[in-house]
């Protein structure tokens, strides 16, 4: 099943190419596989939603896209340039950000110092700048750090600044991770199971966040196992299901698809 722009044809010339689109995307490990013929896009500007159940291979979606993983078939274009086989590092400076699943956090840093790594995909000046301490470097980073404390405030982080990060709850890591992401200035920002571990408070808190985010203008790839998370947020929603995109669209109407709801239960009738 495919769900692009690319086969709407009536309505082609009246829209904007996508800023992320995949088109026959698949992937195999040892000869298992993973994905099979995936298609979708994501507009600018929008939330969109990426669901299945365990082993859909949502999250090796994720690694194609930012490039941690490279595909056996299909390609992957974001903002019209094919991407599909470039470094993370490349595709940070492009303007992908990405969490993932497990927190990755440093410990023994600083709730600020964290964030403030986020920063480093942004800095594109020489060596010899720090080493000889022009004024305009010294300006750069004094922006990039007021920067940081506003991102942190943004976040309720702030009179959290100067605490490690390690001894946090772990809603508060949370927030730490995302908003290092968020610092970043990215056009898309893909999010492995933001929600996973969180109270459903936090994951309220974090519903907030998002709506926020977006309505500052930031294109959201969302996928987590909280399906009335997604669902209650995007405005397009994509179902994997053994490694096939098996429903694509709004979200009531996938809510109520009979492939979705099989996929999810295993049995229609029940369901």
């Amino acid at each position: 099943m495919h769900c692009s722009l690319r086969e709407e044809a009536a309505n082609r010339l009246n829209r904007p190419l996508p800023l992320l689109e995949v088109r026959g995307v698949g992937k195999h490990f040892e000869g298992v596989k993973a994905l099979a013929h995936v298609s979708f896009d994501l507009r600018d500007g929008e939330i969109l939603g990426l669901i299945g159940p365990n082993g859909a291979g949502k999250t090796t979606l994720i690694n194609l896209v930012t490039g941690f993983l490279r595909p056996d078939e299909g390609e992957i274009y974001f903002s019209g340039a094919r991407i599909d086989g470039r470094p993370p590092e490349a595709l940070a400076r492009l303007g992908l950000a990405r969490t993932f699943q497990h927190l990755q956090i440093f410990p023994e840093l600083t709730v600020f110092e964290n964030v403030l790594l986020g920063l480093t995909r942004r800095v594109r000046r020489r060596f010899w700048h720090d080493l000889l301490g022009l004024r305009k470097a010294r300006e750069e980073e004094e922006s990039f750090r007021e920067e940081a404390r506003r991102i942190l405030e943004d976040f309720g982080l702030s009179e959290l600044s100067d605490t490690p990060a390690g001894v946090l709850p772990y809603g508060d890591q949370r927030r730490v991770v995302l908003a290092r992401a968020l610092v970043s200035r990215p056009r898309l920002l893909l999010l492995d199971e933001p929600a996973a571990g969180l109270s459903p408070a936090e994951g309220r808190e974090l519903l907030a966040l998002l709506r926020r985010m977006h309505q500052e203008g930031l294109s959201i790839l969302l996928v987590d196992h909280d399906v009335e998370l997604v669902l209650g947020i995007c405005q397009r929603v994509v179902v994997l299901a053994s490694g096939e995109v098996i429903a694509c669209g709004p979200p009531e109407d996938v809510r109520h698809d009979p492939r979705v709801i099989e996929a999810y239960l295993g049995d229609r009738d029940a369901a």
